[in-house]
């Protein structure tokens, strides 16, 4: 595709793009509309927040059409829409999030339904941002290492591996040299393989065997029953439970059960459970039974990464997340429905 007609893709009349009555405002939202998804996909990698993610996607937008005459058409305006969008990123996270998340837990995490991974683009020949992000890695074990890294290593990783970017192109975004960025990823790789799982295949996703929906099952059946020694008996020995923003990081079979000891989790009565899908992993939500609402209320959310057959993570979302992933507000009693 020509610059040229890259450039009439916006509604441009002109060559200058000097007034924004050179370009057609609806067609300029519709084009961005079109990528709005897999650019929000690619903030909440950077930023490791949903919320946050939403407010730079629109932020994004409102940097695109506010700088429209800077589009080229040497790119595709996709490309030009992910250049500003990493941008957006990195100037929240300097003014947010001074510092990297350390200690392997992230508090700002939060979880990204499967059902808007769903609407991203399936891929085409000739635009290949797009197959990269249909085969992104979105698991939450890759987004607590990546919120690890400092924000401009972690702006190289994630254009270079995981949206495939040249070098060049890397550079002048961020206006570093070729050698910089090439470096700048180096460390980003070892900073990650120092986070990631020890074998890759476990945090790559795929589709859930029938062994993993199995585990799962009996995952939510020992939860409902509080039976802690069948959940024990389903955990790896050095699994990993957090519970973002709640500070706390329990690594070690021996130390998370002791922690559902001490919190009281055994012998708690009324709970009930709905199973769901989160960052392309299995999840589970609780629901526990208020009385005086005649109902099963929100509780929590287990999303659950499962190796070889064993549970080797459980990270817990408040009752706040029920909302964004599509949970019923409430159940009604049993045998109601």
């Amino acid at each position: 595709m020509s610059a040229d007609t890259r450039r009439e893709e916006l509604g441009v009349s002109g060559p200058g793009m000097n007034g924004p009555g050179e370009v057609d405002e609806s067609a300029f939202s519709g084009l961005a509309e079109r990528h709005r998804r897999e650019l929000h996909v690619h903030c909440y990698r950077m930023l490791g927040s949903f919320e946050d993610a939403e407010d730079t996607v629109q932020e994004t937008f409102l940097r695109a059409w506010r700088r429209r005459e800077t589009f080229e058409g040497r790119s595709t305006f996709r490309a030009w829409l992910y250049r500003i969008a990493t941008n957006a990123c990195l100037d929240l996270l300097a003014k947010r999030r001074p510092e990297p998340a350390t200690g392997g837990e992230v508090l700002w995490l939060q979880p990204y339904p499967d059902r808007l991974l769903d609407e991203l683009p399936a891929g085409d020949a000739d635009e290949p941002e797009t197959v990269a992000v249909a085969r992104e890695t979105i698991e939450l074990a890759y987004l607590v290492a990546v919120q690890h890294l400092a924000p401009r290593p972690r702006a190289v990783l994630i254009l270079r591996d995981v949206l495939g970017w040249q070098a060049k192109d890397v550079a002048e975004l961020l206006g570093d040299s070729v050698n910089s960025v090439n470096s700048a990823l180096q460390r980003a790789r070892a900073g990650m393989r120092e986070h990631l799982p020890a074998e890759r295949q476990d945090w790559t996703g795929g589709e859930e065997d029938a062994g993993t929906r199995e585990l799962v099952r009996r995952f939510t059946d020992a939860s409902v029953a509080t039976d802690i020694p069948a959940l024990a008996s389903m955990l790896r020995d050095d699994v990993r439970c957090s519970m973002p923003p709640t500070p706390g990081l329990y690594i070690g079979r021996d130390t998370v059960v002791n922690s559902w000891v001490e919190d009281g989790f055994e012998g708690m009565t009324g709970l009930r459970a709905v199973r769901t899908a989160v960052n392309r992993q299995p999840a589970v939500a609780f629901y526990l039974w208020r009385k005086d609402r005649g109902a099963y209320l929100p509780l929590t959310i287990d999303v659950l990464r499962v190796t070889g057959g064993a549970i080797t993570e459980i990270v817990t979302f408040h009752d706040d997340q029920f909302p964004r992933l599509g949970l019923p507000e409430r159940l009604p009693p049993e045998g109601t429905e």
